[in-house]
């Protein structure tokens, strides 16, 4: 059995913002164990700025995100499962990819496949920001 493509995936969109000072996001769907103030919880997920200047110590492995994150000054370490993540996004190009939510904790078999199994895709729309029109850049 071969590893999922998500935590590739994530990595490599996160390298794409750093590289191109985007500040990349992360959305989450909640689950127990999380330990996050409630009031930051929109539609059962919360979105989290796991750039270099927001995430310390971050470290994205094959099965979970962890980082320190500040809520109102006080810092709380972080371990997110990778099936959790519903998406990662730059948010000054409204640009990443969204994932399909596996709500099983004993391992993330999921990639990014529609109904009939083939891969897909898409443009995660960042809930902030309302494009009017699509912008496509070329990336080298």
């Amino acid at each position: 059995m071969s590893n999922s493509t998500k935590p590739y995936l994530i990595r490599s969109i996160y390298d794409w913002c750093i590289d191109n000072d985007f500040t990349p996001y992360i959305s989450v769907k909640i689950y127990s164990g999380l330990d996050i103030p409630m009031q930051y919880v929109k539609n059962d997920e919360i979105v989290f700025n796991i750039g270099i200047k927001a995430a310390h110590d971050l470290i994205i492995n094959n099965h979970n995100i962890r980082f320190m994150a500040r809520f109102n000054s006080i810092p709380r370490q972080l371990e997110i499962p990778i099936h959790a993540v519903k998406g990662i996004f730059a948010k000054e190009v409204n640009q990443g990819l969204t994932f399909p939510v596996d709500d099983k904790e004993d391992g993330d078999q999921s990639a990014l496949s529609n109904e009939d199994g083939s891969i897909l895709s898409k443009s995660l729309t960042c809930h902030e920001k309302n494009l009017s029109k699509p912008n496509l850049r070329v990336i080298k």
